[in-house]
């Protein structure tokens, strides 16, 4: 008299509904993370090994061929104070960060920097990160 079971258990684990989560998991956080580039322009930006956090008011990049962008618009080295004033005004906190081709002259920040000084406005230099 045979008295097993013939119903067998199957020791195989399926890994169909790992793979699933793994995906779902994968696609969670590539919907969920921030964006890391500021603006669309391409520039390369020099190194540096600090890192500062600021709330930039207003974004001035400028290309290596000296073009000036406020927050992704181009603008004039003539319309560029007023522009960077008109954003930035009524702000608690003005401050312009300013993100410069490495291959740029510096004439061009320095113009930058001297409309900041003039008009009491905080300027931030944004780097790469090592």
């Amino acid at each position: 008299m045979n008295l097993r079971g013939r119903n067998k258990v199957s020791p195989e684990f399926s890994m169909s509904s790992m793979t699933d989560i793994v995906f779902l998991l994968l696609v969670f956080f590539l919907l969920t993370s921030p964006s890391i580039t500021p603006e669309a322009l391409d520039l390369l930006l020099p190194s540096a090994g600090g890192k500062t956090s600021t709330q930039g008011k207003v974004t001035v990049s400028i290309s290596k061929e000296g073009v000036y962008y406020v927050d992704a618009t181009q603008a004039t080295e003539e319309d560029l104070e007023s522009r960077i004033l008109n954003t930035l005004q009524g702000k608690e906190k003005p401050t312009i960060m300013l993100r410069s081709d490495k291959d740029a002259a510096v004439s061009y920040s320095v113009k930058v920097m001297d409309i900041a000084n003039r008009n009491k406005i905080q300027i931030v230099l944004a780097v790469k990160n090592n």
